[in-house]
């Protein structure tokens, strides 16, 4: 038997097109992902509201991304001041 695709595109139904479901999609696919804590490198961070996430086992609560923990634009920023 063949796994069934996940699909969050179908909250749309017909509004916006095939597009913005396909875009829709990816961009929940790459939220529900496990993501790593940044405190204790644990696969427990969670999304608390737009741009809050929190850490499930260590408890600690850190600004991101809406969809993403990390953004790109932050990571080229990390870098920065490293150097």
């Amino acid at each position: 038997m063949t796994k069934k695709k996940k699909t969050f595109g179908l909250r749309l139904r017909t509004r916006g097109g095939a597009a913005i479901q396909k875009r829709w999609t990816r961009i929940m696919l790459q939220m529900n992902q496990p993501h790593k804590c940044p405190s204790c490198a644990s696969p427990k961070v969670s999304r608390s509201a737009v741009g809050i996430w929190s850490c499930s086992k260590c408890g600690y609560k850190f600004a991101g991304g809406a969809y993403v923990p990390s953004t790109k634009l932050g990571q080229a920023s990390t870098r920065v001041q490293e150097i």
